[in-house]
């Protein structure tokens, strides 16, 4: 039988341990040398669907750089990174839109500054399956298919004829209302105050949507040029009918020629101290760059070969 005292040490001994197995000791995160102090750092970065496989493939590459700081990466949604960010549960909210005036001023009444770092370019790229003939879209054309009260409810009333789609009836293939790629092609788009057309089939992440448009001939979907594959189509778009048509590429994502190019974030709470600055500060760096330039998208400079 445990006397008293030993019966107190033990006590303690067992609260020391299930502390030690708790979450990670993020105290070094604001340390001036990025968390290389020999204390474990770990980084939350959640957030869009466009980046997390970019933001998964750094958080891979930064163990090698830093292998005190381990970064934990999710997706669900531009919106979801941002109010997570917002509420002080993550360090970075990877976004593939720009904050909305409402999110800004949620986040200052929550005593929170977002400071907004610019990480990369992408395409929103337009797919359709290979089968259909369609080898351009204006902005236009793609309003009227996407926007409410636009009239194109057909291929034919474009004039295009789709083997393996007898319906004629054009699937339109979106993304939910918390992405930042539904929020931007509807900025882009359909332009402001306008509004989806309802009937869409609305996909939880990017990928999704190409995986959807490559089984579906009937079908037409946006996501970020990194999702591209061997298995659907991207026509080229213009500005307008008689304007040069240009197709989605990393170059004309960063010289902004691409008519639906947009830039990527990453937004933290305040100016990045520590480990978050000096992460940010590597993401930016050539290293950085050329993993996200790997992946398909455009890197915020024009850099050199990447290996």
């Amino acid at each position: 039988m445990l006397t008293a005292p030993r019966a107190l040490l033990l006590v303690l001994a067992t609260s020391l341990l299930i502390a030690g197995c708790g979450r990670p000791d993020r105290s070094d995160a604001g340390n001036p040398d990025g968390g290389t102090s020999g204390r474990r750092v770990v980084l939350q970065n959640k957030g869009s669907d466009t980046l997390v496989n970019v933001a998964q493939a750094w958080a891979e590459a930064y163990r090698e750089v830093n292998p005190n700081v381990a970064v934990a990466v999710t997706g669900g949604g531009s919106g979801t990174g941002i109010s997570a960010m917002i509420n002080g549960t993550v360090d970075l909210a990877s976004s593939s839109r720009e904050m909305k005036d409402k999110e800004i001023d949620a986040a200052k009444a929550n005593g929170v500054e977002p400071v907004e770092h610019i990480v990369g370019y992408d395409a929103l790229a337009v797919f359709v399956h290979p089968s259909n003939p369609a080898s351009s879209f204006t902005i236009k054309q793609l309003a009227d298919i996407y926007g409410e009260d636009g009239a194109v409810e057909t291929w034919s009333q474009m004039g295009i004829k789709i083997p393996g789609c007898p319906s004629d009836e054009i699937v339109r293939v979106s993304r939910q209302n918390n992405s930042g790629t539904f929020a931007y092609f509807k900025e882009a788009v359909l332009g402001k105050g306008r509004d989806y057309k309802m009937g869409s089939r609305d996909m939880h992440g990017s990928k999704d949507v190409v995986d959807l448009v490559m089984h579906t001939p009937c079908a037409i979907g946006y996501s970020g040029l990194a999702y591209a594959n061997d298995s659907v189509k991207m026509p080229c778009v213009s500005r307008a009918e008689g304007e040069a048509c240009i197709a989605p590429t990393s170059e004309t994502a960063l010289d902004r020629s691409y008519p639906i190019a947009r830039p990527l974030f990453m937004y933290t709470a305040g100016a990045p101290k520590g480990a978050t600055k000096a992460y940010l500060d590597w993401i930016l760096s050539d290293a950085g760059q050329c993993i996200i330039a790997n992946k398909g998208y455009a890197p915020v400079r024009v850099m050199p070969p990447c290996s």
